[in-house]
């Protein structure tokens, strides 16, 4: 199936210093880079997760991908157009296709708007006047499940969930063909967070809309992601189905991620993997592989020499940057809490 999206080598920069003052200093590189390297593709009425600690490039991603930030380097192609060099006066048809649910449900939403005028706004943006604002936001609050009425409130007079909902309707007013949602279930209760998930799942099956969700929540990986992609430091570390990276993770940081979390079964044994150290600065990134100084497996070469993006040999999709990855022999014992050992 051809990728309605497409990011291949996506680099995004952000200033340290002003340009005066590096000058001043004599600072050759007054950048660092968020996101490096980065590839990817989304194909129409997939979900793709992105997974990672904070600080690891996952919402700097969403905000190029909309034209939030711009990109130092890179491709970004919608639906085979280049996108990434456009100016935001071209970019806009393809923006329309496009659409952002930020991660404050709240705070994304303007408090001096109604519902109403927040659900309308797209069309106004996009010069949509022979739109009934009035039916459209009744149209789009039933979508999501929430009563007409709601149309007249204000953010603040909405819970968690409902502003969330809004969020949702919001993005589909102009029937986008990418919904990018950055933490869609953060400071929700579990069962709302529940309701979420299940409604973005049924719009998805109903309107076929491809989506690209950003979370550490691994249990809502689970429970939506077609794929999964591991982020550390502005790189992929490993890419693949879903249920064979949590079945087989590859690479030393997708299975520590796996190990932490959250089991409901209380009779369960776990071996959680405690990584050492900090996740180091991207002002002073660790040579060779980022991971090694937290990586138990990590040897010599690990640390002077970058590994590249290596294929799993029985699936050329599952792909991930690792040395020594796990061996696919041993990893069925992480089903069981057992630790496996690092491969060969």
């Amino acid at each position: 199936m051809t990728a309605l999206l497409r990011v291949q080598d996506l680099r995004v920069r952000f200033p340290v210093v002003g340009s005066l003052m590096a000058r001043l200093t004599g600072t050759k590189e007054p950048f660092i880079e968020a996101v490096c390297g980065v590839s990817f593709e989304i194909r129409k009425g997939e979900t793709l997760a992105v997974v990672g600690e904070s600080g690891s490039g996952k919402s700097t991603i969403a905000r190029t991908l909309i034209g939030l930030k711009a990109a130092a380097s890179g491709s970004i192609r919608f639906d085979g157009q280049e996108i990434g060099t456009l100016s935001v006066t071209e970019r806009k048809p393809y923006l329309r296709r496009m659409a952002m649910m930020f991660q404050d449900p709240v705070g994304s939403l303007s408090p001096r708007l109604t519902v109403r005028s927040l659900l309308t706004e797209p069309f106004r943006i996009h010069g949509l006047k022979d739109r009934d604002a009035d039916a459209e936001a009744a149209r789009l609050l039933h979508m999501v499940g929430l009563p007409a009425d709601f149309a007249r409130r204000y953010p603040h007079q909405l819970s968690g969930g409902q502003a969330r909902r809004v969020g949702v309707a919001r993005a589909l007013a102009l029937n986008p063909d990418l919904i990018i949602a950055d933490e869609p279930t953060a400071g929700l209760d579990v069962s709302v967070q529940g309701e979420v998930l299940n409604l973005l799942t049924r719009l998805q099956t109903e309107l076929g809309i491809a989506i690209l969700i950003i979370t550490h929540n691994l249990n809502i990986v689970r429970h939506i992601a077609d794929r999964t992609g591991i982020m550390y430091l502005g790189r992929f570390v490993e890419m693949g189905a879903t249920d064979e990276i949590f079945r087989q993770p590859r690479h030393p940081y997708t299975e520590a991620l796996l190990s932490a979390n959250p089991n409901p079964d209380p009779d369960a044994v776990l071996n959680r993997i405690e990584l050492k150290g900090e996740v180091p600065s991207v002002l002073n990134r660790p040579s060779g592989c980022e991971f090694h100084t937290r990586c138990q497996y990590a040897q010599e070469i690990c640390r002077r020499v970058s590994p590249e993006t290596t294929s799993n040999s029985v699936n050329p999709t599952h792909s991930f940057k690792c040395y020594f990855p796990l061996q696919l022999t041993l990893l069925s014992a992480f089903e069981n809490r057992r630790l496996p050992a690092p491969g060969g």
